[in-house]
């Protein structure tokens, strides 16, 4: 895939950081990869040989990336918010020969806490920042010598020699011949921000990535060509983190491999920081995560709808028509107005705010994945998608529900082409993830309907049981409390047989409202007596604690939930 799209689009532009403007064409990408490769021959590296990689969204990031798997190794992606400690185990556990490191992250390390690693690679120009003597002499099995490996055998210049000996100043399209690997074989190791002690290494298959990039192709709706997801030259702003898979995928993987035009993020990506790129870039898909999503409605959309005489006019009929139809305008325009449709995934859309955009007709989707799919699972096309539903199957995909209760709900296991392999040197953790015959446990409680569309209800391991063992799903109480005036986001638990809900305030609403610490606790115990109208009996809040920080999450935006559980 990556053969064909720098064949084919060598001239168009491939990779642009946002804020520098520093940019690559499909040509220059693929002298690039050229160049990596020689560079890991050079330190020995062979095909199925490890290579870690840590960094932020950048040029540099995907040329590594991709300079891994058409060499064919195996490349480690390692979300940046790890912790140094984590990020040593991974190296170390993954059996990674070389790491590229963005040179702050690599202030963080301890080099002698890389296990095998050869040498460490800057995302910033490709400078060997360090050569580890340790892992050193490399013997070459196919020369049968052995070498000591310094800066100056990796050094760009030292690089540049051996590319223009090679090509002798004529690189071209035709140049581009990558080694062949079998589609079934390994090609990333994704380590999952995981709950307890050191995550788990998803093994990815060729087999998935490419699957997950030819969906994003070619996903059409109701079979209408004109909504092909992505073409060449299509623009897409990058913010999710790519080494998490739903970024990766389709932001990165699925759009280089068309052609497309990427923007690199390469800093924090605040709602400012978003808008005005949008603005700029004006990209044709954008995809995103709830919580970038539900800022935007709360800070921009929900005090102008709850104002007067707004909030008045959107009682009345047919008036209510004209000021929807101006506030879609409006948001179309804040994400720059250009793009088919935005796709959220990664955790569940609040409830309010997917009923507001579903009113006003604003062209979103749903998707349902996880890293061990690669990612995805379920889509449909905005024009199709069901409220409260996640989509519908992949046609590579088959979905099942094991052990249902009288309502439908149970596991939702998956088999088919983007299942992962297993996960890396843990066989236990393997087989505990499927089932006696072969189907992924997603870990995910839900139902599918007549039609095919998947429902979430909650995780198996979030599940709460009332006290005549009724099933109580937190994320839907979570749900009803985030809807409430000056709840910026909660997490509903069980201690000691009481519902408790963990709640942190909307610290800019209350400042704006003028609410001191014991005005807060007042609000949120009528907070609580108000979601507790619409709330069954064995599902009641009994207690309400306040949380003046914001949750800690993962780097997908999902609330560590477990750290509040005990």
């Amino acid at each position: 895939m990556f053969e064909d799209s720098f064949r084919r689009n060598w001239d168009l532009e491939a990779f642009t950081d946002y804020e520098t403007k520093y940019t690559l064409t499909y040509a220059q990408v693929a002298e690039k990869v050229e160049k990596l490769h020689l560079l890991f021959k050079q330190c020995g590296i062979k095909k199925y040989d490890k290579v870690s990689l840590i960094g932020r969204n950048c040029a540099h990031w995907a040329v590594a990336y991709i300079a891994t798997v058409t060499y064919g190794a195996v490349i480690v992606p390692i979300l940046q918010d790890f912790h140094s400690e984590n990020v040593h185990h991974i190296v170390k556990h993954s059996d990674s020969k070389l790491l590229f490191s963005g040179d702050y992250y690599w202030d963080h390390l301890d080099e002698h806490e890389l296990g095998n690693v050869r040498a460490v690679i800057s995302l910033t120009n490709f400078q060997p920042l360090a050569i580890r003597e340790e892992a050193l002499p490399i013997v070459d099995q196919e020369l049968n010598i052995r070498f000591s490996l310094t800066k100056e055998l990796i050094s760009p210049e030292a690089i540049q020699q051996l590319f223009d000996n090679k090509f002798k100043g004529d690189f071209f399209p035709d140049c581009i011949r990558y080694d062949y690997k079998d589609n079934e074989e390994v090609a990333s190791i994704n380590y999952t921000s995981g709950t307890t002690g050191f995550s788990k290494g998803v093994m990815t298959t060729g087999r998935a990535l490419a699957s997950n990039a030819r969906f994003g192709h070619s996903a059409y709706a109701a079979g209408n060509p004109s909504q092909h997801l992505l073409f060449a030259g299509d623009r897409m702003v990058t913010f999710l983190p790519l080494a998490h898979a739903y970024g990766c995928a389709f932001d990165f993987l699925g759009n280089s491999t068309i052609g497309g035009h990427t923007y690199f993020i390469t800093k924090t990506p605040t709602p400012k920081v978003l808008l005005s790129a949008f603005s700029e870039i004006k990209p044709t898909l954008i995809l995103s995560v709830p919580l970038i999503i539900e800022k935007i409605y709360r800070r921009q959309i929900q005090p102008m709808i709850a104002k007067p005489p707004m909030n008045w006019v959107l009682k009345v009929p047919y008036l209510d028509d004209v000021v929807l139809s101006q506030i879609k305008k409006k948001l179309i325009s804040v994400f720059g107005g250009s793009f088919e449709q935005i796709i959220i995934g990664g955790a569940a859309l609040n409830a309010e705010v997917e009923k507001f955009l579903r009113k006003i007709k604003f062209p979103f989707t749903i998707g349902y994945g996880m890293t061990e799919t690669a990612p995805l699972i379920s889509y449909a096309h905005w024009t199709k998608f069901l409220p409260s539903s996640c989509g519908k199957i992949l046609d590579n995909m088959e979905v099942r529900i094991d052990n249902a209760n009288e309502n439908g709900v149970g596991e939702i296991v998956v088999r088919g082409d983007n299942v992962m392999a297993g996960y890396y040197k843990n066989d236990e953790a393997t087989n505990a993830s499927f089932t006696d015959d072969g189907w992924l446990r997603t870990g995910d409680l839900g139902y599918v309907d007549k039609d095919g569309n998947i429902f979430i209800k909650g995780r198996c391991k979030t599940m709460l049981l009332g006290p005549s063992g009724q099933n109580i799903y937190p994320e839907e109480i979570e749900d009803k409390l985030n809807n409430m005036p000056f709840v910026m986001e909660s997490i509903v638990i069980q201690r000691d047989n009481k519902i408790v809900a963990l709640i942190y305030p909307d610290i800019d609403a209350c400042d704006a409202a003028g609410l001191k610490q014991e005005d807060i606790t007042r609000v949120m115990e009528e907070t609580k007596k108000e979601v507790n109208k619409s709330l069954a009996a064995y599902e009641q809040i009994n207690i309400v604690e306040l949380h003046m920080h914001e949750f800690e999450k993962t780097p997908k935006k999902s609330i560590k939930r477990y750290l509040y559980t005990k």
